[in-house]
Protein backbone atom coordinates (compact mmCIF):
# COMPACT_ATOMS: atom_id res chain seq x y z
CA UNK A 1 0.00 0.00 0.00
CA UNK A 2 1.41 3.45 -0.89
CA UNK A 3 2.41 5.50 2.16
CA UNK A 4 0.06 8.36 1.21
CA UNK A 5 -2.97 6.09 1.60
CA UNK A 6 -2.09 5.62 5.27
CA UNK A 7 -1.19 9.32 5.70
CA UNK A 8 -3.39 11.19 3.18
CA UNK A 9 -2.64 14.65 4.62
CA UNK A 10 1.12 14.22 4.37
CA UNK A 11 3.06 15.54 1.36
CA UNK A 12 6.67 15.42 0.26
CA UNK A 13 7.78 17.70 -2.55
CA UNK A 14 11.08 17.96 -4.39
CA UNK A 15 11.89 20.43 -7.17
CA UNK A 16 15.14 21.22 -8.93
CA UNK A 17 15.71 24.62 -10.49
CA UNK A 18 18.63 25.00 -12.91
CA UNK A 19 19.48 28.67 -13.25
CA UNK A 20 21.92 30.67 -15.34
CA UNK A 21 23.27 32.65 -12.40
CA UNK A 22 26.02 32.30 -9.85
CA UNK A 23 25.12 30.13 -6.86
CA UNK A 24 25.81 33.06 -4.52
CA UNK A 25 23.31 35.25 -6.37
CA UNK A 26 20.66 32.51 -6.28
CA UNK A 27 21.25 31.95 -2.56
CA UNK A 28 21.03 35.69 -1.87
CA UNK A 29 17.70 35.94 -3.70
CA UNK A 30 16.23 32.90 -1.92
CA UNK A 31 17.46 34.22 1.41
CA UNK A 32 15.35 37.40 1.02
CA UNK A 33 11.95 35.79 1.51
CA UNK A 34 10.22 39.14 1.92
CA UNK A 35 11.07 39.85 -1.75
CA UNK A 36 9.48 36.63 -3.07
CA UNK A 37 6.22 38.37 -4.08
CA UNK A 38 8.27 40.58 -6.44
CA UNK A 39 9.39 37.60 -8.55
CA UNK A 40 7.24 34.59 -7.56
CA UNK A 41 3.69 35.09 -8.89
CA UNK A 42 2.07 32.69 -6.42
CA UNK A 43 3.58 34.18 -3.29
CA UNK A 44 0.87 36.74 -2.61
CA UNK A 45 2.37 38.03 0.65
CA UNK A 46 5.61 37.55 2.54
CA UNK A 47 6.92 39.63 5.40
CA UNK A 48 9.38 39.35 8.24
CA UNK A 49 8.16 38.97 11.79
CA UNK A 50 11.63 39.10 13.32
CA UNK A 51 15.24 38.15 12.46
CA UNK A 52 14.45 34.43 12.12
CA UNK A 53 10.78 34.21 11.18
CA UNK A 54 8.22 35.47 8.72
CA UNK A 55 4.68 34.97 7.49
CA UNK A 56 3.45 34.16 4.00
CA UNK A 57 0.31 33.66 1.97
CA UNK A 58 0.54 31.60 -1.19
CA UNK A 59 -2.02 31.03 -3.90
CA UNK A 60 -1.56 29.13 -7.12
CA UNK A 61 -4.11 27.92 -9.66
CA UNK A 62 -6.67 26.47 -7.23
CA UNK A 63 -9.10 29.02 -5.76
CA UNK A 64 -7.74 29.22 -2.23
CA UNK A 65 -4.73 30.53 -0.32
CA UNK A 66 -2.51 28.88 2.26
CA UNK A 67 -1.15 30.90 5.16
CA UNK A 68 1.77 29.91 7.33
CA UNK A 69 4.66 31.18 9.37
CA UNK A 70 8.21 30.05 8.70
CA UNK A 71 10.93 29.96 11.35
CA UNK A 72 14.51 29.67 10.17
CA UNK A 73 16.28 26.58 11.52
CA UNK A 74 19.39 26.74 9.35
CA UNK A 75 21.08 29.44 7.31
CA UNK A 76 24.43 28.30 5.98
CA UNK A 77 25.72 30.37 3.07
CA UNK A 78 28.88 28.25 2.73
CA UNK A 79 26.85 25.03 2.34
CA UNK A 80 24.15 26.83 0.35
CA UNK A 81 21.40 25.72 2.75
CA UNK A 82 18.31 27.61 3.89
CA UNK A 83 15.90 25.63 6.06
CA UNK A 84 12.76 26.53 8.01
CA UNK A 85 9.92 24.98 9.95
CA UNK A 86 6.42 25.83 8.74
CA UNK A 87 3.28 26.26 10.87
CA UNK A 88 -0.26 27.21 9.91
CA UNK A 89 -2.39 25.77 7.11
CA UNK A 90 0.59 23.46 6.57
CA UNK A 91 2.98 22.19 9.25
CA UNK A 92 6.40 20.76 8.51
CA UNK A 93 9.65 21.98 7.02
CA UNK A 94 11.14 23.33 3.79
CA UNK A 95 14.75 23.51 2.62
CA UNK A 96 16.65 25.11 -0.25
CA UNK A 97 20.08 23.74 -1.13
CA UNK A 98 21.96 25.85 -3.68
CA UNK A 99 25.17 24.80 -5.41
CA UNK A 100 27.05 25.12 -8.67
CA UNK A 101 25.79 23.42 -11.82
CA UNK A 102 27.86 23.94 -14.95
CA UNK A 103 28.20 27.69 -15.51
CA UNK A 104 25.17 28.40 -13.30
CA UNK A 105 23.43 27.09 -10.21
CA UNK A 106 21.22 24.27 -9.08
CA UNK A 107 18.61 25.07 -6.43
CA UNK A 108 17.04 22.00 -4.84
CA UNK A 109 13.77 22.59 -2.98
CA UNK A 110 12.56 19.96 -0.56
CA UNK A 111 9.45 20.17 1.56
CA UNK A 112 7.64 17.79 3.88
CA UNK A 113 4.33 18.97 5.31
CA UNK A 114 1.12 17.88 6.91
CA UNK A 115 -1.97 19.74 5.67
CA UNK A 116 -3.94 21.36 8.49
CA UNK A 117 -6.54 23.29 6.48
CA UNK A 118 -9.86 21.54 7.21
CA UNK A 119 -11.36 21.50 3.71
CA UNK A 120 -8.10 20.14 2.27
CA UNK A 121 -8.14 17.38 4.89
CA UNK A 122 -11.72 16.50 3.93
CA UNK A 123 -10.69 16.34 0.25
CA UNK A 124 -7.50 14.38 1.00
CA UNK A 125 -8.11 11.48 -1.36
CA UNK A 126 -9.94 13.03 -4.33
CA UNK A 127 -8.04 16.33 -4.11
CA UNK A 128 -4.52 14.93 -3.82
CA UNK A 129 -3.68 14.92 -7.57
CA UNK A 130 -4.95 18.50 -7.89
CA UNK A 131 -3.00 19.67 -4.82
CA UNK A 132 0.18 18.07 -6.20
CA UNK A 133 -0.37 19.59 -9.66
CA UNK A 134 -1.03 22.98 -8.06
CA UNK A 135 2.30 22.74 -6.23
CA UNK A 136 4.14 21.74 -9.42
CA UNK A 137 2.68 24.71 -11.33
CA UNK A 138 3.61 27.05 -8.49
CA UNK A 139 7.20 25.78 -8.46
CA UNK A 140 7.52 26.07 -12.25
CA UNK A 141 6.32 29.69 -12.13
CA UNK A 142 8.72 30.38 -9.27
CA UNK A 143 11.70 29.10 -11.25
CA UNK A 144 10.76 31.25 -14.24
CA UNK A 145 10.23 34.29 -12.01
CA UNK A 146 13.55 33.87 -10.22
CA UNK A 147 15.40 33.39 -13.51
CA UNK A 148 13.90 36.64 -14.81
CA UNK A 149 14.66 38.44 -11.54
CA UNK A 150 18.28 37.26 -11.55
CA UNK A 151 18.61 38.32 -15.18
CA UNK A 152 17.91 41.87 -14.06
CA UNK A 153 14.40 42.19 -15.46
CA UNK A 154 11.36 42.68 -13.27
CA UNK A 155 9.64 39.28 -12.94
CA UNK A 156 6.05 40.35 -12.27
Amino acid sequence: MPAWLARPHHYRFRSVWLLEAAPGAVYAALERTEAYPRWWPHVAEAHRIDERSGAARIRSVLPFSLRFTARETRRDREAGVLEATLHGDIDGWARWTVGPYGPGARALYEQEVEVRRSFMRRLAYPGRPFFRLNHALMMRAGRRGLATWLDGREAI
